[in-house]
C-alpha cells in the first residue's frame, strides 16, 4: 500500500505541471518562438482592415490592368451601343362581359350586352441596337422592332433618331435598322468561334427604363452551343450571366478586347428579371444575317433535304457508336440533293466539309448559313463504315419570309420581286403542274406588286402581252420598263388559278 501511496505523488505533480503550462500558454504567459510569431503575425494581418493591402501576394499593378481592361471597354463600346424606342398599333377590343365598365356603359347610353367593340391600342416598347457601320446601320433583335409603326433610336449624345427597318429575320431573331445619320462609332467585331467557357465578357444595353441607358455589367461565358431552348428556329446561343434584364434585348455583349461576340437576346427567369442566365446570339450567325439584309432585305438558306436528329444513348448502342456525336438522319426527301447524294435514312453524318458535328442543330446551321448551289462534303457513318459524299445544296423555301427589299435596283428586282426558270424541280417545290415560264421565289412587302396579290410561287407567263419563258427572257423585257410605267402580268397563281395583275412600277 505504502509503494502505490508514492507512485501517486510523482503522477498528480507532472500532472499539476502539464495543466499549468497549458493554461499560461493560453494566457500568453510564455515566451513564443519564432515559429509561433510567425503564425500569429499571419494571423493578425489576415483579419485585419488592410489585410489584402498587406499581403505579399497582393498585386496592385495587376489589379489595375484589369480594371483599365473593364473600364477601357466600356469607354469604347458605350458610343456604339444605342437604345430603340418603338410604337405600334395593336388591334383590341372591349369586352361585354367587363363588369367594371357594365354601369359605365349603362349610364352613357351604351347597351351593356352589345357586342365587343375592336378598338386600336398603341403600345410602346424599349430595347438596344449596336451600331455596326458609320453611316447608320443598326444590329438589333427582331422582337424589338416587330410591327412597329414607328421607331426611334437614342444616341449615347442623348439625340433622338427616326429610324426604318432594313430587315428582319424571325428565324434567328435578328434584324437590321438604320437612321439617316453619318460619322457614328461602329462596333468592333470579334470572331464568337473563338471564344472560350470562362471567357469575360461585357454585357452593354439600356435595360428596363430610358433612366437606365447604357447600362454596362461584366460576367463569364458560362456555356456555347445552346440549342433547344425554344426562342428561335436557328439556335446557337452564347450563354453568359453577365446581368442582363428587358431593355437589353439587342444590345452588345462583348469580350474584354472590346469586339462583339453576340446579340443580347433573352434571360431565363422565374421573376421576369435577371437570374444569372442570359442568351446572345453569336456574331458569327448574327452577321452573316445582317449582310443578306443589308444586300437583300431577305435571309436566303440551303438545304439538303434531309429530316435529322440528336443521337439518343439508345441510338448509340443500337448503331454500335464509339459517340453520340452526329446527326441522325431520319427522312431523306425525294428529288432533293440528298437523295441524289446517296444519302439513305439512318445515316449519321458526323462531318461537314472536314469540321467534327457533335448535333443535329449544328449541322442545320451551318448548312442553313451556306449560298444554295454551293457544293460541300459530308461524312457519314453507315453500317459501322465512313463514307464521304458530294452534296449540291439548294435553296430552302419559307413562304413565311419577310422582306424589306430589294435593296438593289436591277432588272431581277425593278418589278419587287425576284424570279427563277421553273424547273420540274422547282415545280415539284411549290407543288406546281406548269413547268413552262419563271416562277417568283422572292417578293418585297412594301412593293406594289406585292399590294395587287403577287407572291412566291406565282408563275409569270406574259409581261405586257409579252410570252415570258425563261428567266434571260424576262429580264430582257424587264429591262425596257422604268419608274412609272404600268405593267400588265398574265400569271398562274399558286392555287392554279389564272388571273391578269397590273401595277405601276415605283
Amino acid at each position: 500500500m505504502q509503494n502505490r501511496s508514492k507512485l501517486h505523488v510523482p503522477i498528480l505533480l507532472i500532472a499539476g505541471m502539464a495543466i499549468g503550462i497549458l493554461a499560461v500558454s493560453n494566457l500568453n504567459w510564455l515566451p513564443a518562438s519564432r515559429a509561433q510569431v510567425a503564425s500569429t503575425a499571419a494571423i493578425s494581418t489576415s483579419t485585419g482592415p488592410n489585410a489584402l493591402l498587406e499581403s505579399p501576394k497582393y498585386n496592385a499593378n495587376l489589379i489595375d490592368q484589369l480594371n483599365n481592361s473593364f473600364t477601357a471597354v466600356a469607354e469604347r463600346v458605350q458610343p456604339s451601343v444605342v437604345t430603340i424606342f418603338t410604337n405600334k398599333t395593336v388591334q383590341g377590343h372591349r369586352s361585354s362581359g367587363d363588369t367594371n365598365d357594365f354601369f359605365g356603359r349603362f349610364f352613357r347610353g351604351d347597351s351593356p350586352w352589345r357586342s365587343p367593340q375592336r378598338e386600336e391600342k398603341r403600345m410602346a416598347g424599349q430595347g438596344s441596337g449596336v451600331i455596326v457601320s458609320s453611316n447608320g446601320y443598326i444590329l438589333t433583335n427582331n422582337h424589338v422592332v416587330k410591327g412597329a409603326d414607328e421607331i426611334e433610336v437614342l444616341l449615347v449624345g442623348g439625340k433622338r433618331i427616326d429610324a426604318k427597318i432594313i430587315g428582319v429575320d424571325p428565324k434567328t431573331d435578328i434584324a437590321v435598322i438604320k437612321i439617316s445619320k453619318r460619322n457614328l462609332t461602329p462596333i468592333r467585331f470579334g470572331d464568337s468561334e473563338k471564344i472560350k467557357v470562362g471567357e469575360w465578357v461585357m454585357a452593354v444595353g439600356s435595360p428596363l427604363s430610358q433612366n437606365l441607358a447604357s447600362t454596362v455589367t461584366s460576367g463569364i461565358i458560362s456555356a456555347k452551343g445552346r440549342a433547344a431552348v425554344g426562342l428561335a428556329d436557328y439556335e446557337d446561343f452564347i450563354q453568359t450571366d453577365a446581368a442582363i434584364n428587358p431593355g437589353n434585348s439587342g444590345g452588345a455583349l462583348v469580350n474584354l478586347r472590346g469586339e462583339l461576340i453576340g446579340i443580347n437576346t433573352a434571360i431565363v427567369s422565374k421573376s421576369g428579371g435577371f437570374q444569372g442566365i442570359g442568351f446572345a446570339v453569336p456574331v458569327r450567325m448574327a452577321r452573316n444575317v445582317m449582310d443578306a439584309l443589308i444586300k437583300d432585305g431577305r435571309v436566303v438558306r440551303s438545304q439538303m433535304g434531309v429530316t435529322i436528329s440528336n443521337v439518343s444513348q439508345d441510338m448509340q448502342k443500337a448503331l454500335s457508336m464509339d459517340t453520340a456525336d452526329g446527326a441522325l438522319v431520319h427522312e431523306v426527301k425525294p428529288g432533293s440533293p440528298a437523295e441524289n447524294a446517296g444519302v439513305e435514312p439512318r445515316d449519321v453524318i458526323i462531318e461537314l466539309e472536314g469540321e467534327k458535328i457533335k448535333t443535329s442543330s449544328q449541322l442545320r446551321n451551318k448548312i442553313s448559313l451556306m449560298e444554295p448551289g454551293r457544293t460541300i462534303i459530308i461524312s457519314i457513318l453507315r453500317d459501322g463504315r465512313v463514307k464521304r459524299l458530294r452534296i449540291e445544296l439548294e435553296e430552302l423555301v419559307d413562304e413565311d419570309a419577310v422582306s424589306y427589299g430589294p435593296s438593289r435596283q436591277t432588272e431581277d428586282s425593278k418589278l419587287g420581286f425576284q424570279v427563277e426558270k421553273l424547273s420540274e424541280r422547282m415545280a415539284a417545290r411549290y407543288n406546281l403542274e406548269e413547268t413552262d415560264g419563271v416562277v417568283i421565289v422572292n417578293i418585297s412587302q412594301n412593293s406594289n406588286a406585292y399590294a395587287e396579290g403577287l407572291r412566291r410561287g406565282d408563275i409569270i407567263k406574259s409581261i405586257n402581252k409579252k410570252a415570258v419563258t425563261s428567266r434571260a427572257g424576262f429580264k430582257r423585257i424587264v429591262k425596257n420598263l422604268d419608274s412609272g410605267d404600268s405593267v400588265l402580268i398574265y400569271v398562274i397563281t399558286r392555287d392554279g388559278g389564272r388571273s391578269f395583275r397590273a401595277f405601276t412600277i415605283e
